[in-house]
């Protein structure tokens, strides 16, 4: 290699090769600094765009989780409501069978029927004012009208139960809860209007017995389509926690640095500086062997 004053080819090199070392060291650093592989675009762009991908398909299916506890608890409200209702139809039916026996006096066919017009009313109440988030589920709560609440809006309600616009779930019991609604009014006056009825007196006591069956049914099969939504939401919600775990790991595959390997890295590259700052030190006295030869 020729000497020369003006261009320090050694120099040159070393100095090269220690902004190049310089520049690993210090992503290196901001690597364990931030616990990322990638902080930038520059430093994995394929990767970046995979990761970002997959964040916002995690995050979907975080919300989508959210929703579908959401939608569990109003169901759970509303079967939860039936089941009540179920209990007081029940309890109308022992009125019923037992008001149609002939051994009961016309006092204590009142008692009965007394009882089994406020098992109505409060049928009515159950209808007009079940809500969920102030919202009310069956009726606005000025009628036990199934077509004014939430679950009497035509075409159901619908759940968004996944990341992606076509994940959803739509709930439609408005043809069961008006069939509910029209067999409560054939066994109770007071149900349909809060007047009393004279559903379980002598003479009509034992054709009650099964109107209220019926009714009993059809709260069954509304309760059934509660039920089964309900399962079907807990496995929803199930498969969502799997699918974004996975989610997860795979973005954090692309995107978390590796502290084994960037700690090697920073050492080694940390050496390599030291190194090269001590040979750039001995690369610039080289322009000075050119005195000797002219001493």
């Amino acid at each position: 290699m020729a000497l020369s004053i003006h261009t320090n080819y050694s120099a040159l090199v070393t100095q090269t090769n220690l902004s190049k070392t310089n520049a690993k060291l210090a992503s290196n650093q901001q690597r364990l600094g931030t616990g990322y592989r990638v902080n930038s675009a520059a430093d994995d762009a394929a990767g970046l765009q995979i990761a970002t991908r997959l964040d916002a398909q995690s995050r979907g299916m975080a919300v989508a989780t959210r929703n579908t506890n959401d939608a569990v608890s109003l169901l759970q409200t509303s079967e939860g409501a039936f089941s009540e209702m179920t209990d007081i139809v029940q309890r109308m039916k022992d009125l019923a069978t037992q008001s149609s026996n002939g051994t009961n006096s016309t006092k204590d066919q009142d008692s009965m029927q007394a009882e089994y017009d406020e098992l109505g009313k409060e049928l009515a109440n159950v209808i007009k004012n079940t809500s969920y988030a102030g919202d009310k589920l069956f009726s606005d709560g000025t009628s036990v009208a199934g077509d004014k609440g939430k679950f009497g809006t035509a075409g159901g309600v619908t759940f968004q139960i996944g990341a992606s616009s076509a994940e959803t779930l739509t709930l439609d019991v408005t043809t069961a809860l008006a069939k509910v609604g029209t067999d409560l009014t054939a066994v109770s006056g007071a149900y349909a209007t809060g007047a009393a009825g004279t559903e379980i007196n002598a003479a009509t006591a034992n054709a009650t017995i099964d109107k209220l069956s019926t009714a009993l049914d059809s709260i069954g099969t509304l309760r059934a389509q509660f039920g089964a939504n309900i399962n079907r939401l807990n496995h929803t919600a199930n498969n969502l926690a799997n699918m974004k775990d996975n989610t997860d790991v795979a973005k954090g595959t692309i995107m978390d640095a590796d502290f084994a390997s960037e700690s090697a890295s920073m050492t080694k590259n940390s050496m390599l500086m030291q190194s090269g700052i001590s040979m750039l030190k001995q690369a610039g006295q080289m322009p000075g062997m050119v005195m000797s030869l002219l001493g």
